[in-house]
């Protein structure tokens, strides 16, 4: 969880960094901003208030971590908070270099130095990173003469961050403790801020292990399962169900207890295990075998299991207990379902 206020601002730079690929400027400025409490506490909403999610990252290089730019800079300033203007030239430049497709805007660009931000109970300095690209139209209203005036300005909104990143000053050696975000561009473009500009990858901490061995699972039920005939979509809707359980109701995952008390029949489990090896492998991750579980992973992620039978595009049955409650036949009208109930609501 991270904890950074309006007070937590101590120095902020601004620049504004056009599109390189068709020859918009660098425009850089010689000077940190000046700001007093109430605009401080305007950018500090603006700054933070997008930072919902738990999810964070680490800086990286496939060669050398010193070799990423944004590590090294942000480390200089880390070093000696009096080179934020000195190192947000640099960060400018870098980012410039990687603005090159005909879809990324021109934006100011923020280079902020926070003093005593809080991120999962530890309080370490942190610097921000941030980009505004898009703009919204506000009316001003002022008194004229015998009535009113009104006037259209363009400026930034509050409410809408459009790119940001927070680095804060641990875990210096794996590529610091990074939280990024990108409220923009969907496409290829805006690849730019996360893999181009910062070049980020996952951390492999709670959040991380809790929300990949979930897509595993439910890759595994929901389609390797398929091709199982013996297997039946109540029973797979019924694993999801007991997934679901398993991860909401332990404090800790281990893969040998999971597969035991949700798999159950050995054929699967083995299945299961071999499936995760493939898996691995394919989307080039790790899956750890015993973590701490992260609540808010599991709520996130359990919205994708959903414990539903969809029939022809007549029914949808939805399962959320007890399987010995439905049955599966046939007779000469066709397949059905049959369902034990105690009350209707």
């Amino acid at each position: 969880m991270i904890q950074c206020s309006s007070s937590c601002i101590k120095e902020i730079v601004i620049h504004n960094v056009g599109n390189n690929g068709i020859d918009e400027k660098l425009i850089l400025s010689k000077k940190t901003l000046r700001f007093d409490d109430v605009l401080a506490n305007y950018l500090g909403k603006y700054f933070i208030s997008s930072f919902k999610e738990n999810v964070y990252y680490t800086l990286f290089h496939q060669v050398d971590l010193r070799l990423n730019e944004v590590y090294v800079y942000a480390s200089e300033i880390f070093d000696n908070p009096k080179n934020l203007l000195e190192q947000s030239i640099n960060l400018a430049k870098h980012l410039y270099e990687q603005s090159f497709h005909p879809q990324i805007k021109a934006g100011e660009f923020y280079t902020v130095y926070f003093k005593d931000c809080i991120i999962d109970g530890k309080t370490v300095d942190a610097v921000g990173l941030f980009k505004s690209e898009n703009k919204d139209t506000f009316l001003k209203v002022y008194p004229e003469g015998d009535g009113f005036e009104i006037e259209s300005e363009q400026g930034i909104n509050i409410n809408k961050l459009d790119k940001g990143c927070l680095i804060f000053n641990t875990e210096r050696e794996n590529g610091y403790i990074v939280a990024v975000v990108d409220n923009t561009n969907k496409g290829a473009e805006a690849q730019y801020w996360i893999d181009d500009f910062l070049h980020v990858c996952p951390r492999k901490d709670e959040y991380y292990n809790t929300q990949n061995v979930i897509t595993l699972t439910k890759h595994f039920i929901k389609d390797e399962l398929l091709h199982q005939s013996k297997i039946s979509n109540a029973d797979r809707v019924d694993l999801l169900n007991k997934s679901v359980k398993f991860f909401k109701e332990k404090d800790h995952f281990d893969l040998k207890e999971f597969a035991n008390e949700v798999m159950e029949d050995p054929d699967i489990i083995k299945s299961f295990k071999k499936y995760k090896t493939s898996f691995e492998k394919d989307f080039d991750m790790d899956i750890a075998d015993n973590f701490t579980i992260s609540e808010s992973a599991v709520k996130k992620q359990a919205r994708t299991l959903k414990s539903v039978i969809k029939l022809d595009k007549n029914f949808h049955i939805y399962i959320h207990g007890n399987r010995s409650l439905i049955e599966q036949g046939e007779d000469k009208k066709g397949k059905f379902y049959k369902v034990y109930y105690q009350e209707e609501n």
